[in-house]
């Protein structure tokens, strides 16, 4: 034997040790890739978090509006919901409308209630779209916007149904964008950690997208004031639990969003 081979023969045999452990680790990476199992849907993820007592469908609405203009839009969305929420013939209702204080500014928001699901979406829609009166409404209202955009929610089960109150209260709405395949885990966390957020009576309503951005959240508060929201969320890290329910639910999110909301006078949520 070489001097030089007995010097590297240590060194060869660590290599061809280190080779034959990559490879065998690349097999267990490949094999893993079959062997993970994932738990079968047995359902549509709108059905399993959705309220089946109810068939309650909900739009809502942004309409970012030029800042001139902002007031005398109010007062034209205030009419016609008024005259919406007296003709029994529309099977909707304004749950609550909204001018963003903090976050996107010039910004209104309207959330919807169609008793009766996409039926009542589409006989709603076939009506509006014969009334003269509602037309000519749609276009003095375009004069006024910059743009405009909506989605089709349902709401969560585990969640408060939005009813009127009294006021004043500020609300605030926090949107969640969630990776693709995460709805139903989010949901099995929230149905346990609402309850953490309840004793106050600051949730209003949880919703997911159907229709328009999917696998979005909405979550609606309500608090008296600026002060309230940072007391009552203070208070809620102190609960045993809050805090898992925080650490399991980060890694599904995207991004998220937080608009802090005044109700218009005509809002049954005020």
């Amino acid at each position: 034997m070489e001097a030089d081979d007995w010097l590297w023969r240590p060194l060869k045999g660590a290599a061809e040790r280190k080779r034959r452990s990559s490879k065998s680790s690349d097999k267990g990476w490949f094999r893993s890739l079959f062997v993970h199992k994932v738990d079968a849907r047995k359902d549509a993820h709108s059905n399993l978090l959705s309220k089946k007592e109810t068939s309650n469908l909900y739009k809502i609405q942004f309409h970012n509006i030029k800042p001139e203009c902002l007031e005398a839009y109010n007062t034209l969305e205030a009419e016609v919901q008024k005259r919406l929420h007296q003709d029994q013939d529309y099977p909707c209702e304004v749950v609550g409308s909204w001018n963003t204080w903090y976050g996107e500014q010039d910004q209104a928001v309207h959330i919807w209630r169609y008793r009766g699901g996409y039926p009542a979406l589409t006989e709603c829609l076939t009506k509006l779209n014969n009334n003269k009166e509602y037309l000519e409404f749609r276009k003095e209202r375009a004069k006024m916007l910059i743009s405009r955009r909506n989605q089709l929610l349902l709401e969560f089960s585990f969640w408060n149904e939005p009813l009127p109150r009294p006021g004043p209260n500020i609300y605030e709405m926090r949107t969640y964008y969630l990776k693709p395949g995460t709805m139903i885990e989010w949901g099995n966390h929230w149905a346990r950690a609402i309850k953490y957020r309840q004793e106050n009576n600051e949730a209003v309503g949880g919703f997911f997208s159907q229709i328009g951005d999917l696998y979005v959240v909405h979550h609606l508060w309500a608090y008296e004031n600026l002060q309230s929201r940072e007391d009552t969320r203070n208070t809620a890290w102190q609960k045993e639990g809050w805090d898992a329910n925080v650490y399991y639910t980060v890694p599904l999110i995207r991004s998220m969003e937080s608009r802090i909301m005044i109700p218009t006078k005509s809002s049954p949520l005020q």
